[in-house]
């Protein structure tokens, strides 16, 4: 995790208004508003140039809207990619100067090159064999026009959570309704069912943009309680009230984020998963794709050398992230953890450097340490300020609970969906399935000990209990991750 020491580190510019309309500003940029959200619903209607590519993706989907099989149905998107796609590259730059825009081309463009690419396996699989290869070649009418609305809105040219599976690929069914009731939302792009939004690919998609939908009061707590630490040293009781109020705002959020993520068991089965999982794995350590996918026709990669990139995942969402970070919750130093640093990487350029910033700032500041009053400089000199760290510590450790939470569905999830369902060995952007998610699980878990293990602090019945579940988990995750492990012949 590192320190900054003295490095100064300056202020990030976190939006109010998210400004809809401004097609100038890319897509993603985090605000309070609506948090991770794009700043605008997304584009839906893609230019009348790029009628091909939209005719193939409405016929691809297992089953199409209007609920006959589509190419993907009968082994026929490659052949129909090679005889009806031509090369749209020269038309992106026509919309360069409309980011947003060029992010919907960019999703529909990651749609269908995870689509061919992973076509082959996906016929395999439903045949109940093995995945096999993947197509190695991505043909230059979709690696040209892909690498460069990447290049424009800054992401890998490889689908990716945000600005293409999820949070991007959404629409409403009655804009004036908004995004609060679930029943509005539909999604734009799909592969195998997920147009009938009742369908477990609808759900799986739609309950991430439900979630992350209550994260700008987390990202507005974030910023109040790094503001709330300048003020420490010259008014310690305002900035401890201001400190407690942006926790409380977090943890509110957070909350509500939870409980939309437990929606997932009933909206999402988890038979059903590994039908659609197929065609979000990426290149990075997928045995589909020993050698990396040649990107034919790139500019800047004349002798057509393999890439490789890691495929779409729920853990490249920002909201999980910004609580490791702003809360410091040091991680072990494994292979483990490196994969996870990688996955910073695979995140919009905005939320990138929010996360960056709210990481070293809360360092620089002593966030933590100010926080919890672990240094000998904040004993408190008066019994107000004593309560007021009391809460404090309870709110901390309340978020860490939550985090907790979150880490342990999400575990209980690759339990159900992947590793009940399935023997592949990594998830779908190439990290190992049954030590990952457990390496970051078991750090959250580690820290609620250091932080709410006893000492001079009594935080209370509340707290108690939620210590005591700490430990029941601790000594289940070992036994759980220990049987996975020997089932599959994979080390601990």
């Amino acid at each position: 995790m590192g320190s900054l020491g003295d490095e100064p580190v300056g202020d990030f510019k976190v939006l109010h208004d998210p400004k809809p309309d401004d097609v100038s500003l890319t897509a993603f940029m985090v605000s309070t508003t609506r948090g991770f959200l794009p700043r605008m619903d997304p584009i839906v209607t893609l230019p009348r140039e790029f009628d091909p590519l939209e005719s193939i993706l409405q016929r691809m989907p297992v089953k199409t809207l209007s609920g006959e099989p589509g190419l993907l149905a009968h082994g026929t998107l490659g052949d129909t990619v090679t005889k009806e796609l031509p090369d749209l590259t020269s038309f992106v730059d026509n919309y360069k100067h409309n980011l947003p825009l060029v992010n919907a081309l960019y999703r529909d463009y990651s749609f269908l090159a995870s689509a061919y690419l992973l076509e082959p396996c996906h016929l395999r699989f439903v045949h109940g064999e093995p995945y096999g290869l993947g197509r190695q070649v991505l043909p230059a009418n979709i690696a040209r026009p892909i690498a460069r609305c990447a290049a424009l809105c800054e992401f890998k040219p490889f689908m990716e959570y945000a600005g293409s599976y999820a949070l991007f690929n959404y629409k409403l069914v009655d804009p004036a309704k908004g995004l609060e009731d679930y029943s509005n939302l539909r999604l734009i792009r799909a592969f195998e069912q997920g147009l009938d939004p009742t369908s477990s690919e609808a759900g799986f998609v739609l309950v991430h943009v439900a979630m992350v939908r209550n994260s700008g009061p987390l990202v507005a707590g974030a910023v109040s309680c790094l503001g709330s630490v300048s003020q420490h040293k010259t008014t310690p009781l305002e900035a401890r009230t201001a400190l407690n109020a942006g926790l409380t705002t977090m943890l509110a959020s957070l909350r509500r984020i939870n409980a939309v993520m437990e929606t997932m068991w009933m909206r999402s089965k988890p038979g059903a998963y590994t039908s659609f999982r197929t065609f979000i794995f990426g290149i990075t350590s997928q045995s589909m794709f020993p050698h990396g996918v040649v990107y034919e026709g790139l500019d800047d990669n004349p002798e057509n050398k393999p890439s490789s990139f890691r495929g779409e995942s729920g853990a490249n969402d920002s909201i999980i992230p910004l609580m490791d970070n702003l809360l410091q919750i040091p991680m072990p130093s494994t292979p483990l953890t490196a994969i996870l640093d990688d996955f910073r990487q695979y995140r919009p350029s905005n939320h990138r450097r929010f996360l960056a910033w709210a990481r070293a700032r809360s360092r620089q500041l002593g966030l933590k340490e100010w926080a919890l009053a672990t240094a000998t400089s904040d004993n408190p000199s008066s019994e107000q300020e004593r309560e007021q760290i009391l809460v404090t510590r309870r709110l901390w450790l309340q978020a860490l609970d939550q985090v907790r939470e979150f880490r342990w569905r999400h575990w209980c999830f690759a339990r159900e969906y992947i590793l009940k369902q399935t023997s592949h060995p990594t998830a779908t952007g190439g990290s190992p399935i049954v030590t990952w998610l457990p390496n970051q699980l078991e750090a959250v878990l580690a820290e609620m000990v250091n932080v709410g293990g006893g000492g001079e602090w009594d935080l209370g019945e509340e707290c108690g209990d939620i210590m005591d579940l700490v430990k029941r988990q601790q000594e289940t995750l070992k036994k759980e991750v220990t049987k996975f492990c020997e089932e599959r012949g994979v080390a601990a």
